[in-house]
């Protein structure tokens, strides 16, 4: 029997009651495992109205009170990894390992809505004039929503509603309907932690429930992850509704390779960076820049390593590559591959023949390795989000950063070298939201916010950190002025406030 997903609106399971559903497909064999129940209009509103109500009680509850239901959830959720894991394996098709990892670096976010009480002490200025003092206080928005993607069902919404929740607002979820089962476990577990009902609520769906959330009047704030175009399209539609926005987009991430470089570390870096998660990354390094003359040596270090990688199920221990999500996406990746020799690459390795035995019905794609690559190539222009690698060639640093920075994209950029004063030089000069020096995916942790440049952001808030905290409040200034005791009354002043 298919098992269905349904939403969670109000602290319990609501069935789909628009008729649509979408379906599952488990990428290792094809197969269709689950339906999930697409939200109409009304079912979103249902889960916007269940959020709003709990703000009621849910904004003027205490610290110490949001703060403990989030140790407890971070208990049952540290208690759960492994569960959570499988059913990220079992519908978006990355390895148990991966899957663990991704459940581990939500984990960074919850232990940081854990200690909130530090991020919302506000300020405080005594006796600016005589007998005045000023405050400036942070409270939270209402109810606020996110919308995310496929690539890490777990981790993207635990980048989000932690927070969120730990400042006092209440969250509506709209997951990626690919692989929707592990927001609902999360949900889960937030009421088992004591969560109170309406605080969390969860939404299926497509297009419908997403424009819903971005219209209605009780939603104040949207946090997106996913594509460009959509990106763009959601802070576009959302601001123009008079909402806050953070929306990240789509990334082309490079990594520069200098002649000094220790290449076998790059190597290891670019396969490890490339190929993870089956490419299927925002923070993935899809171009290398080799610099000078070792791009031969590092080309064939690099395919060395990626001829090894075993690819099969993500439920058996020894593969460490698993299949796309989708077919249609499979198809997608390997037609820049099989493209790409006409429009001036060199194949290397051409990963788009590969089937796993007894699985050939799932999403499979091989490694595939691109050198030589010409910036007007597809393969090197837009984001292809598989386990494909281009290299491209240029002759000095100074070549390198303007390949960089002429991308439209800014998301996560690293260089490799040995050198510190072009490390740093790098750093300063390269337009991008996030560097890493000698590490080829600087994900920030969580104290830190992540976030892109240019067409990889759209908003002025990166996600989680401080800037998370800031999105997920406004702020508040309290001029106060309590007349000494001793003091009679002198009449009425009806002038502008004297601070001088």
């Amino acid at each position: 029997m298919t098992k269905i997903v349904n939403h969670w609106i109000g602290g319990k399971t609501a069935e789909g009651a628009s008729g649509t559903y979408g379906p599952v497909t488990d990428p290792a064999t094809g197969e269709v495992t689950t339906k999930v129940a697409f939200a109409d209009v009304e079912e979103v509103d249902a889960a916007v109205a269940a959020a709003k109500d709990a703000f009621a009680t849910w904004g003027q509850s205490s610290l110490a009170q949001r703060t403990s239901i989030l140790f407890r959830f971070r208990a049952l959720l540290d208690a759960h990894r492994d569960d959570i894991a499988a059913l990220i394996t079992a519908e978006h098709g990355k390895v148990h390992s991966d899957a663990l990892g991704e459940v581990a670096r939500g984990l960074e976010i919850v232990d940081l809505a854990c200690g909130i009480t530090v991020q919302l002490k506000g300020e405080l200025s005594t006796q600016v004039a005589t007998g005045v003092d000023v405050a400036a206080i942070r409270q939270p928005l209402g109810v606020v929503a996110g919308i995310t993607p496929f690539n890490f069902p777990a981790m993207v919404p635990m980048w989000m509603f932690p927070l969120a929740i730990a400042c006092g607002n209440t969250f509506v979820l709209k997951p990626s309907e690919k692989d929707p089962s592990a927001a609902l476990r999360l949900a889960e577990l937030l009421a088992e932690a004591g969560l109170p009902d309406g605080v969390f609520n969860v939404v299926h769906g497509d297009k419908v429930a997403v424009d819903r959330l971005l219209e209605h009047p009780d939603v104040k704030a949207v946090s997106f992850v996913g594509s460009t175009p959509i990106a763009r399209y959601i802070h576009t539609t959302a601001s123009a509704h008079g909402k806050r926005v953070q929306a990240l987009g789509g990334a082309k991430n490079h990594m520069l390779v200098l002649p000094d470089a220790d290449l076998d570390a790059a190597a290891d870096a670019a396969v490890s960076a490339a190929y993870g998660s089956a490419g299927e990354r925002c923070m993935a390094v899809s171009a290398v820049v080799a610099v000078g003359s070792i791009g031969d040596e590092l080309v064939q270090k690099i395919r060395e390593r990626a001829e090894k990688i075993k690819i099969g199920p993500g439920t058996d221990p020894t593969s460490e590559m698993g299949p796309l999500i989708t077919k249609v996406h499979r198809d997608k990746v390997a037609a820049y591959v099989t493209g790409a020799a006409e429009e001036g690459a060199e194949v290397v390795l051409d990963g788009t023949g590969y089937t796993v035995e007894g699985h050939e019905g799932g999403h499979w794609i091989g490694i595939s390795l691109l050198d030589k690559v010409p910036t007007s190539a597809k393969a090197y222009q837009d984001e292809i989000f598989g386990p494909v690698l281009s290299v491209l060639r240029v002759d000095t640093y100074e070549d390198g950063v303007a390949l960089i920075n002429a991308s439209p994209y800014g998301n996560g950029t690293a260089v490799f070298t040995r050198d510190g004063g072009a490390a740093r030089r790098f750093q300063l000069e390269v337009e991008a939201g996030m560097v890493g020096v000698n590490v080829p995916i600087p994900v920030p942790v969580g104290y830190h916010s992540f976030g892109g440049w240019k067409d990889s952001l759209f908003g002025d808030h990166h996600i989680y950190g401080n800037d998370g905290t800031h999105f997920y409040t406004r702020g508040k200034v309290v001029t106060t002025r309590w007349p000494d005791p001793s003091e009679a009354p002198a009449g009425v002043d009806l002038g502008f406030p004297r601070n001088h």
